[in-house]
């Protein structure tokens, strides 16, 4: 007769194996659907048969490794797979956490970016909510998991337990940290360290107070330099070089139009819908500003033009609804540092050194020639204080023009 703790114990085990064989089957099943859209989006025949054998080899780890489905997608699990993995086969894990991360089946792809170091929960936890909430890029996320991994060592090192935390050592620590960073480097992983500093506050009600509200830089002055910008002859030269002889190319010149004759920073290009753009009217409505303000501005007709050419010919048929896409399935929304490159790349061809920024600067030198007041032109940027727009004010662009270019205007 069998004793009943050797029942109970059969009963588990049945029951772990039938757990098992449920997670490896909706694993698999995931991997049939993920290459079947491969090859809806178009991806080659010898691409999808190196992503099948790589993830069918991952399959087979996931079996022996026996755990659920929800500790498949982790950085733990790949950090595990890659030790007996070849490094060729990992893009098609990476593609199936974000194929599977689209279609909301997990909380957040992984990255082949990532730093792979397991946080404590209270870190994971706000990874994960803010990842929901603000549908981070895969750059914000790796930014944010960058300087949390450094502030957990600093705590740890330290012996410094999170929910004593005070400003004194937040101060100590990004001393620390900010070391070996250059300004913009430092403003944005600052910014990082305040929303997760008010998580702590507000959502989790660890710290006593909110101390992202002391977190300050020390004040650059070099914003009130004369900003740079194209010149006429520069701005012509540009354009006029452009070959548009590629699918790139074409994408590239709508971009640079909605940057110089709207004055849009590469992430305003970057968040541009189809919804966004009405044709009849000639106008553009940007819903998603730095100032939190939305505005509607007249789009120029030969930027009207040099959007309908893309959008006709070029733009990929994809479900984003974003205007500039990826030219390579999956056509995914482009982000600003491509927008950048792009436009970098077309004016070190003209011969210019310049960045996307200049043209943002030279359509607010032609606002104030055109008579617009400072607060005109405050608005046409999108900036949050009057400040911000009063360094264009230290250029009387035409008379330094004339005086120090010898231009006739």
């Amino acid at each position: 007769m069998i004793d009943a703790k050797i029942m109970l114990a059969i009963g588990k085990i049945e029951r772990r194996l039938t757990e098992i064989e449920t997670v490896v089957k909706k694993l698999n099943q995931a991997i049939e659907d993920y290459l079947q859209w491969m090859a809806d989006s178009g991806y080659a025949k010898s691409t999808r048969e190196a992503y099948a054998r790589g993830l069918k080899q991952f399959s087979v780890f996931i079996e022996q490794r026996k755990c659920t489905f929800e500790a498949i997608f982790t950085e733990d699990t790949l950090r595990q797979f890659k030790k007996i993995s070849k490094s060729y086969q990992r893009p098609a894990i990476f593609g199936l956490s974000r194929y599977l991360f689209d279609q909301k089946k997990i909380p957040r792809p992984l990255s082949a970016k990532d730093d792979l170091i397991k946080l404590p929960t209270i870190y994971e936890d706000y990874l994960a909510y803010y990842q929901q909430k603000e549908s981070w890029t895969d750059r914000n996320r790796l930014q944010t998991r960058r300087v949390l991994c450094a502030l957990h060592n600093y705590l740890q090192k330290e012996q410094i337990d999170l929910t004593h935390l005070v400003i004194e050592h937040v101060d100590a620590f990004l001393a620390q940290f900010f070391a070996s960073f250059k300004p913009p480097t430092q403003r944005a992983y600052r910014s990082k360290l305040r929303l997760f500093l008010t998580y702590l506050y507000r959502e989790r009600n660890i710290i006593k107070r909110d101390l992202a509200s002391f977190i300050v830089a020390k004040r650059h002055y070099g914003l009130s330099k004369p900003p740079k910008f194209l010149r006429p002859g520069e701005i012509q030269k540009l354009f006029a070089g452009f070959s548009l002889s590629s699918d790139s190319d074409i994408r590239t010149y709508a971009m640079m139009h909605l940057a110089y004759t709207l004055g849009l920073r590469p992430q305003e290009v970057a968040l541009i819908t189809l919804d966004d753009i009405s044709f009849s009217k000639a106008e553009l409505t940007l819903t998603d500003r730095k100032n939190n303000r939305p505005m509607i501005l007249p789009i120029p007709d030969a930027t009207l033009k040099a959007v309908a050419a893309y959008m006709i010919a070029f733009r990929p048929q994809s479900k984003h609804n974003t205007l500039f896409l990826s030219l390579y399935p999956p056509c995914r929304p482009v982000n600003p540092n491509t927008i950048g490159q792009h436009i970098r790349k077309v004016m070190k061809a003209a011969g210019l050194p310049a960045t996307t920024y200049w043209l943002r600067h030279t359509y607010a030198q032609n606002l104030l020639e055109s008579g617009a007041s400072v607060y005109e032109v405050k608005e046409m940027l999108g900036h949050d204080d009057i400040e911000s727009t009063q360094k264009y004010l230290h250029v009387h662009t035409k008379l330094m023009r004339e005086v120090l270019f010898n231009e006739t205007l």
